[in-house]
């Protein structure tokens, strides 16, 4: 079980993150705080694609506020990470030594973003729509030239390969937790071959696996193929295949069948987590968006639903059912869950006070032309076609104009709550940031 507080803009949102009963990875009362006497403090970066963009403004806010209060050392014992957020938390646990230095880092590549470091778009040349009129013409040949090709997606992510090897030294986690800087990384990927949500986990010292229905935790040494898998976006990027015993099995994206995405910090020993999301947690019921139309919806509208539903809709249907058992639990006197596996942990949720897809319709122009033609999207700017289909970019557009304002984004929303963080923390004294 997890528990979060919701989201909400700054102005709505003051009073301190709350507490929820959660029960540990298992055994007796010593193994509540398995890291020592200090409660630890956990990081869960949740997936979006190139949504991701707003955790790092999140985290050059944190570092911010971190140097204001005069404190050193990793913040953030347990990193646990999902998609495009488990590659953010992998880059940051593979600094954890020097916490600033590795958000500056991260940061220096999400402010030069550029799609083509990310994906290519050969597989969907096959369907761009100036060729529409040779399929009229020659349907049996480009059905012929598709089998033949078979293409295991519609875009090919080889260039982030070749961009993991350099922003993430997966080499240096042991030294890491050796030295006492890191506790624990988890990935998380879903299994297309058992339909299992897995978490895959590194860890300073042996922590016991856990199994729950449809989820299951994998210890061992992280890797850039946890990565990939990690943030395989369905149908935009391919399948990733990982050895998993005797066998070798193909995962995909770790948000799906996601549903409980705080569980693996909790598992790992985290005591206060704070969570980076990618999305509004709640919208307003007559809020009117980029994706308000009528009429019959657009294969890039569609699309774009499908993804907002793998991405977002985890985290804000785990904190609503928190809440009802933050309740519940409330009502359990004191004594009683002395008796019991049951602990508290404090979360604190940061999430973009202004819609994403909002933003993203303001830079469908930047995305690679095939990918604009093939989804429906046009270079009409802040036109109403780039605005209804914008929720589907938003999850591809990594490019720096987004991308730069979307960190732009994470800080302020971050320094708009500096009291709530300070508190999260307990970093005291801490001088104003502007």
């Amino acid at each position: 079980m997890s528990s979060a507080s919701p989201s909400t803009s700054p102005s709505q949102e003051r009073a301190g993150p709350p507490q929820a009963f959660l029960s540990p990875s298992g055994g007796g009362p010593d193994t509540v705080r398995p890291w020592g006497s200090k409660p630890v403090a956990g990081l869960l970066l949740t997936g979006g694609g190139a949504r991701a963009a707003y955790q790092v403004g999140v985290l050059q806010a944190l570092a911010e506020l971190r140097r204001g209060a005069q404190r050193t050392g990793n913040p953030f014992p347990v990193i646990t990470g999902t998609s495009a957020g488990a590659i953010n938390a992998a880059a940051l646990a593979c600094g954890a030594a020097h916490f600033d230095r590795a958000v500056r880092r991260i940061a220096k590549v999400w402010h030069e973003f550029r799609p083509e470091q990310v994906y290519r778009t050969d597989p969907l040349a096959l369907l761009d729509a100036p060729g529409r009129w040779r399929m009229l013409m020659g349907l049996a040949r480009l059905l012929a030239r598709w089998r033949r090709r078979q293409p295991r997606s519609l875009l090919d992510n080889a260039p982030l390969a070749e961009l993991l090897a350099r922003l993430v030294p997966l080499e240096r986690l042991p030294a890491l937790m050796a030295a006492g800087h890191l506790h624990a990384l988890a990935v998380t990927a879903s299994s297309y071959n058992t339909g299992e949500h897995v978490t895959f986990y590194q860890s300073a010292r042996p922590m016991q696996p856990w199994v729950r229905s449809q989820r299951r935790a994998v210890p061992g040494l992280v890797t850039h193929a946890h990565l990939l898998a990690s943030s395989a976006i369905p149908f935009v990027f391919p399948s990733t295949p990982i050895a998993r015993g005797d066998h070798v099995e193909y995962f995909g994206d770790g948000s799906m069948r996601q549903s409980a995405p705080i569980a693996a910090a909790i598992h790992l020993g985290a005591e206060r987590i704070l969570v980076v999301g990618s999305g509004r947690m709640r919208e307003p019921v007559d809020a009117a968006g980029p994706n308000t139309f009528g009429g019959e919806p657009s294969l890039a509208q569609i699309a774009g639903h499908a993804l907002s539903s793998i991405f977002l809709d985890a985290l804000a249907v785990d904190v609503e059912r928190a809440e009802r058992i933050n309740q519940t639990l409330a009502l359990i006197p004191e004594e009683a869950r002395r008796h019991t596996q049951l602990r508290p942990v404090q979360l604190l949720v940061i999430s973009p006070s202004e819609r994403v897809d909002v933003i993203a319709s303001r830079h469908v122009g930047a995305l690679p032309g095939v990918v604009r033609r093939a989804f429906g999207h046009h270079n009409g700017g802040n036109g109403t076609s780039a605005a209804q289909s914008a929720a589907l970019a938003s999850y591809l557009l990594f490019d720096s104009g987004f991308t730069r304002e979307l960190m732009a984004l994470g800080r302020a929303d971050t320094l708009a709550r500096r009291d709530e963080v300070l508190r999260f923390f307990g970093w005291c004294g801490a001088a104003p940031q502007g």
